[in-house]
């Protein structure tokens, strides 16, 4: 999409599918990365769009802190997480887990990459944000990566 900016995204997307690595850049504040991600979280904090992340991608984010032995910081990430307005976290059903398969089988991605995109596309996003350059859209999820977002202004 070139040179696309969060507004423009969301006018374009009312339902964003979001992969973990937005939201763990916001986390561990990964420049330039992070200005992009939060302008796009604030954006659906606001009501410009919805979002939606699935709950691998939680587990994703929180693998860190659990990593680290912090269990505290862990539930405060996942607190913080889903008390975001507007950003659901979805559960993996049957029907996610069959939508995974086929786009792991057919489009040989990583099955948590498969998982990722079944998750938007069940909870019915048109739009899949990542920075993962190995996840690909289809004529169903078109994926935006932050590096191709205008960063914020000034």
């Amino acid at each position: 999409m070139g040179r696309l900016t969060v507004a423009k995204l969301c006018e374009l997307h009312r339902k964003v599918g979001l992969d973990s690595n937005v939201l763990i850049y916001i986390i561990e504040q990964v420049a330039p990365w992070n200005e992009r991600a939060d302008e796009l979280v604030d954006a659906i904090e606001t009501g410009a769009a919805v979002a939606s992340l699935s709950s691998l991608a939680l587990a994703e984010i929180l693998s860190g802190p659990s990593r680290a032995g912090d269990l505290a910081q862990m539930e405060r990430y996942e607190a913080e997480i889903r008390d975001i307005p507007g950003l659901a976290v979805e559960s993996i059903g049957s029907d996610v887990a069959g939508d995974a398969a086929v786009i792991h089988g057919v489009r040989g991605m990583s099955l948590a990459d498969a998982i990722h995109l079944a998750s938007a596309r069940a909870a019915g996003a048109t739009v899949f944000v990542t920075n993962d350059r190995r996840i690909r859209g289809s004529a169903k999820l078109e994926v935006v990566y932050l590096d191709d977002l205008v960063p914020p202004a000034e």
